[in-house]
Order: structure tokens, then sequence, then C-alpha cells
């Protein structure tokens, strides 16, 4: 049986923790599709009202490595602009993955910008194991989605204030 392994990542920018939380991770589902349409062709809330136990789905381009992903939040608190959500299908669950995690934490930095922390944790499938290319390539997505958003907001300064 196969153990879980973790990566984690930390992204800084000059935008606010509220506004990036906001946008990045609870309003992904609208904005990605606008912002990163090379990558998601469209994405939907699948069920609840995006409290914890709420469910979306992500549909991806040829781009991505799998069709679609659906995903729960697990955990959420939105003051401290902090989040854990889980694959529940999709995503390379049951071809690569066993199971995978990931926690978001968005926290306050100097000078009104924020740093985004990310930990993804994975369970892959009996006698798998992800490669450091397939963990860079993970790092780069989740900074590229937190990059899309910080230009969007700084872009359209009155969004998610």
């Amino acid at each position: 049986m196969a153990s879980a392994n973790s990566w984690t990542v930390e992204i800084a920018s000059p935008v606010a923790a509220p506004r990036l939380f906001r946008a990045a991770v609870m309003d992904w589902h609208t904005l990605a599709p606008k912002l990163v349409s090379l990558v998601v062709a469209s994405a939907h809330p699948v069920d609840g009202e995006g409290g914890v136990g709420s469910v979306r789905q992500f549909n991806f381009t040829s781009a991505m490595p799998f069709s679609f992903m659906k995903e729960k939040l697990e955990f959420l608190d939105v003051d401290k602009c902090e989040c854990k959500s889980t694959v529940v299908e999709g995503g390379g669950l049951g071809v690569a993955i066993e199971s995978a995690t990931t926690h978001f934490k968005v926290e306050p930095a100097a000078g009104g910008g924020s740093v985004v922390k990310v930990k993804s944790t994975y369970k892959p499938l009996a006698g798998g194991e992800m490669k450091d290319d397939d963990i860079a390539k993970a790092k780069e997505s989740v900074t590229s989605i937190f990059k899309a958003a910080e230009g969007y907001l700084i872009a359209n300064p009155n969004a998610y204030n």
C-alpha cells in the first residue's frame, strides 16, 4: 500500500489576502473559464452553496492530462482566508492517485499584499508515485491560478472588495 506524500508552494502577491482568497479560491469556478480558458473549458457548482460540503466541477481542455475534476470543500474559514478541498472524482483519481487534498491559506503580508501557502497531500495508487516533473507541473499550475487571479484583481481594483 502506498503512503501519502505532499508538496508545498508559497506565492507572494501584491494583492490583499481577502481579495485574492475570494477570487482565486472561493470564486475560481467563475473566473477560471474567463482567465485561463486554454486550460479550463468550464466550471460550475455541483452541490451546495459554497460552504463546507459543497462540490464544484472543473472541465479541462486538452491542455490537461484529464478531462475534469470534482472537488469537495472540507474546511472553510473565510475570515482567516483558509480552506481545504478533496478531489472526489476525476483529476487522476483512480488512475494515478488514490486520494488528494489541498490546503490553501492566504496570509496578509507587509505593504498590503499577501502570501499564498498551498499544501497538497496525495496518496498514489499502489505501485505508483508522482515524478518530480509531475510535482513541478502541479506547483506551476497552482502558481498560475493565483497569478491569473492577481492580474485580474490588479486590472479591476473594485472587484472582490
